[in-house]
């Protein structure tokens, strides 16, 4: 058995180009799409990260505004920026770059954004949606996977899924989304004992610990699909996911490359949402009831 490797980069364009056209029929409709990105510091690979999600925004026609603050900026000044674009019509989207300096509460930074301009799903209230099925925006990198799946027409439905890593940000949402479409989820972590024992299980195993060649082929059940989430820069230079991708090719079904894999469906399913917000601004001038993701 030879796994297919999932091109995450061709899904994302494929589903960029849907983006595109939703965003000439808004504009059409006199609604402009308009993502705000706030960071604070010089962190050189945040500032890379911003720099692609505004590019991807230029391309599928997204206004985008990028304000930047010096790192000892209070936090008030941000929390005020916020606010001000909370009110804003023509912002849609509000997405603040993380990590913030040591001395930012970053809680309080993610709930003063609306949940309805909360495009990276970070806000509690999107948080708590998932786990009834109600959310405004679902977050993006664990959304970006599910597309993946979807697209390869990979059936969730009553599989065993295996989620290794418990962050907010991928582990825990991932697993509530993989919830919602009836499969069978266990969340491991750091502290898991004998994480093999549980891997093995996994009709679909989702890698996102940040730790090179975690998951070695002798922990993964032959035809599993396998979706690595991790980015690990070697010391070489070399960018890796958590799992022996060369040692898994022969074992698994689908498998994502890294990169080139959920990394693209991450930005991609960040404009998904902030058009997604436009659409429900322009529902809203029009009377309608806006439906949630």
């Amino acid at each position: 058995m030879t796994a297919k490797i999932i091109d995450g980069v061709a899904v994302s364009n494929a589903i960029r180009k849907e983006i595109a056209q939703q965003v000439t029929q808004l504009r059409a409709d006199g609604v402009t799409p308009g993502l705000a990105v706030i960071m604070v510091g010089n962190n050189p690979a945040s500032a890379v990260y911003v720099r692609n999600k505004m590019r991807a925004c230029a391309e599928v026609g997204i206004h985008s505004f990028k304000y930047d603050f010096a790192a000892d900026t209070p936090q008030e000044k941000v929390l005020a920026l916020i606010s001000e674009l909370n009110a804003r019509d023509d912002i849609h989207g509000i997405l603040v770059q993380l990590p913030l300096p040591p001395h930012y509460e970053i809680s309080q930074i993610l709930q003063t954004i609306s949940a309805d301009k909360d495009v990276d799903g970070f806000h509690l209230y999107n948080v708590g949606g998932l786990v009834v099925g109600d959310t405004v925006f679902p977050p993006c990198t664990p959304y970006g996977v599910v597309k993946l799946l979807e697209h390869e027409g990979i059936e969730i439905e009553g599989k065993n899924v295996v989620v290794v890593g418990a962050s907010n940000i991928v582990g825990k949402p991932m697993a509530l989304m993989l919830m919602q479409r009836d499969a069978t989820v266990c969340i491991c972590h750091a502290k898991t004992r004998d994480l093999a024992q549980f891997t093995i299980l996994a009709d679909i195993l989702v890698v996102a610990a940040g730790k090179p060649k975690l998951i070695l082929p002798q922990m993964v059940r032959t035809g599993a699909v396998v979706i690595d989430v991790g980015i690990n820069r070697l010391p070489s230079g070399q960018l890796v996911g958590d799992t022996d991708f060369e040692g898994l090719l022969e074992k698994a079904s689908y498998i994502t490359p890294v990169p080139g894999g959920v990394g693209p469906m991450t930005v991609t399913m960040l404009l998904h949402n902030t058009v997604a917000s436009a659409e429900r601004t322009l529902a809203r001038k029009h009377g309608k009831t806006p439906a949630h993701a």
